[in-house]
């Protein structure tokens, strides 16, 4: 039985074509994440945009968007500063004593969102009137990851200041 060898130019034109196969599956294995990566991103930032323009109209909210063990964390030095382990938590300690200090609820006004991953980022100014009937307005910046459509795990910063002093002056009840 006679073996035939391959010579050497016949042995790089197979290692190129193979090359270029792999090359070739890798950039469309790559394009469909990218691809899918992209579609997740822009669902991300219109599910975040569509709940602030709920918040704004009054018919919901971001925070719908929490899941159950989501975890929030407000950064700074604010009376409400610290990481909440779950939306019951941050909801029963931050949204519904702030809510009753309240007698026109805070309004959201976008200035920027980015989505990069599974993270949007949102810049908005929001203001109310508090029940003492003196304005509050503020600076947000939050930094929310997402899974399937929830907010897994938000950063939260904003002007403590204008915060501290609401929460100080305005009794909930």
């Amino acid at each position: 039985m006679k073996v035939s060898r391959m010579t050497q130019p016949a042995r790089n034109a197979i290692a190129g074509t193979l090359a270029l196969a792999f090359a070739g599956a890798s950039l469309l294995s790559t394009g469909e994440a990218r691809s899918e990566t992209t579609s997740t991103v822009a669902s991300n930032k219109a599910l975040v945009q569509r709940s602030f323009e709920a918040w704004s109209a009054g018919t919901g909210g971001p925070y719908d968007l929490l899941r159950d063990d989501a975890r929030w964390e407000i950064v700074g030095r604010s009376a409400a500063s610290k990481t909440y382990p779950s939306r019951e938590a941050f909801l029963q300690d931050v949204i519904r004593p702030f809510n009753a200090r309240m007698k026109e609820p805070l309004k959201p006004v976008i200035r920027e969102i980015h989505g990069e991953g599974d993270t949007v980022v949102i810049l908005f100014d929001a203001s109310g009137v508090a029940r003492d009937g003196q304005p509050y307005t503020n600076t947000y910046s939050w930094y929310l990851r997402m899974e399937n459509g929830q907010i897994v795990s938000a950063t939260a910063f904003f002007d403590s200041i204008a915060f501290n002093d609401l929460w100080s002056r305005v009794n909930p009840e």
